[in-house]
């Protein structure tokens, strides 16, 4: 085909991944691989097309850590490639205690890009949680990954004196001697707790939402988060009061924490048990017709994500069924305004202009497109004189605790400053700013200084 072209070319079975006659081992995971045929198969879907070595001006999520960077060791094909050869070539009894793999993640945000983005959907983040198990088997979880992955149960501890709890972790003095004995940037702020949780508000006012037996519109199961629970209390009492106006009735069943913090931190045996006991309480409170609806995306997106690949064998069938009739808060009201459930009467008629950032999870295994439907009117998640603009924008940069700690807050800041932080330093003042996610909301506020609004606030606010 190239006439004169004479090259002297390697022999086609020379320079292969894998040597004649080796074995591939499998090995004993936390999660179910099984439709990757494997976690060896998973991590060998990477076919080295180099797609997580795009730049910020392409457009998308991953990879965050490369964007930022742009050293190879940070993409997801390095991440791959590491693994497959340290896997391969194991020189352990636990192949997975190594330093070296251990080194190439650690700049993995968890973002799960790579998981919709990637033309063989590596699921890193996945492959990253796995190995950090194993290798804590080996070498002991660090302290501050453990704290960080029981962080409901320092909140819950702290919430008996939330006053004095947001005192000592914020004053100057105290906050800092916190910070430096954690690990944690200086320049972060630890997140404050609400003076009340969401499930106390909830007890001391059940007489006045019992009205809502009287909603025409159904029930559903609002999920009450570990972020929402603690710290996010206000969003989650829009959120009830939001369901009330547009004619839900909520219901609170007894669940655990999502988890998500275990398995962004590898603690995976600990989310196994908290993803069979929230699969077995829910499975009965919840269908299509009651569905379960949540507030934070990272957390509501374990029953879709995760949990299917978590639980055993014989809780499967009922965690993807309880998968299906599962929502972020947006993905169900949008579902609603599609049925002609919502009548868009009882919006505001007000001109108004939105810059709205996806949280990139949400991005990777739902879609920011609920919110966003606004473009194909009437059927439109805001009122209809509401202009929303997508921010461009991947990751934000603080990916949970990732960009709290000393080590990465840096990289964080630098992830954000790529699109994010300039799209909305050069907003309009009476712009509003939106976003879903905890960690989104409080990237912005540090980068920016500006507040964004969760989509339920803007929502409720523009109700008459």
């Amino acid at each position: 085909f190239n006439p004169g072209k004479i090259i002297n070319t390697p022999r086609m079975d020379t320079s292969l991944r894998y040597e004649p006659g080796l074995s591939v081992q499998e090995f004993d995971t936390i999660f179910d691989y099984s439709d990757s045929q494997g976690l060896m198969r998973l991590i060998e879907k990477c076919n080295g097309s180099g797609d997580c070595r795009k730049s910020e001006k392409m457009g998308g999520t991953m990879c965050p850590s490369y964007m930022a960077s742009r050293d190879e060791k940070t993409t997801t094909r390095a991440r791959a490639n590491i693994l497959r050869e340290y896997l391969t070539h194991p020189e352990k009894k636990n192949p997975f205690d190594s330093k070296e793999i251990y080194e190439v993640l650690d700049l993995c945000l968890s973002c799960k890009g790579c998981k919709s983005e990637c033309p063989s959907g590596v699921d890193m983040a996945k492959i990253k949680a796995e190995f950090l198990q194993h290798y804590y088997d080996a070498n002991g979880i660090p302290p501050r990954s453990n704290m960080i992955a029981h962080i409901t149960t320092l909140n819950k501890l702290g919430s008996i004196v939330p006053q004095l709890f947001n005192f000592i972790t914020n004053n100057k003095i105290t906050g800092s001697m916190i910070k430096a004995i954690t690990g944690f940037a200086r320049k972060r702020s630890i997140p404050k707790l609400y003076k009340t949780t969401l499930r106390k508000w909830i007890e001391k006012n059940k007489d006045t939402l019992v009205q809502s037996d009287l909603m025409p519109k159904g029930k559903v199961c609002l999920f009450i988060d570990e972020f929402t629970n603690y710290n996010d209390v206000e969003i989650g009492i829009k959120t009830i009061r939001l369901l009330g106006k547009l004619g839900y009735q909520c219901c609170f069943p007894d669940h655990m924490e999502s988890g998500r913090t275990f398995i962004s931190k590898g603690l995976l045996r600990k989310a196994k048990r908290i993803a069979i006991n929230n699969v077995s309480k829910l499975i009965s409170y919840v269908s299509d017709e009651t569905p379960l609806v949540g507030i934070e995306p990272s957390a509501i997106l374990t029953f879709r994500d995760e949990y299917p690949d978590l639980v055993p064998p014989d809780l499967k069938d009922q965690a993807i069924r309880l998968a299906k009739s599962t929502f972020t808060i947006d993905e169900f009201i949008d579902r609603e305004m599609e049925k002609g459930n919502i009548d868009k009467a009882i919006f505001t008629k007000a001109e108004k202009k939105i810059k709205l950032h996806g949280h990139c999870q949400q991005k990777a295994v739902a879609s920011t497109a609920s919110i966003m439907c606004l473009r194909d009117a009437p059927r439109s998640l805001y009122p209809e004189n509401y202009s929303v603009e997508e921010i461009p924008s991947g990751c934000c940069g603080l990916a949970g605790s990732f960009g709290y700690e000393k080590e990465h807050y840096d990289l964080s800041m630098k992830i954000g400053e790529l699109v994010l932080f300039p799209e909305i330093r050069q907003s309009t003042d009476d712009t509003i700013i939106s976003a879903s996610g905890t960690s989104c909301r409080h990237q912005i506020k540090d980068g920016t200084g500006k507040k964004a609004l969760h989509p339920v606030e803007v929502l409720l606010d523009a109700i008459l």
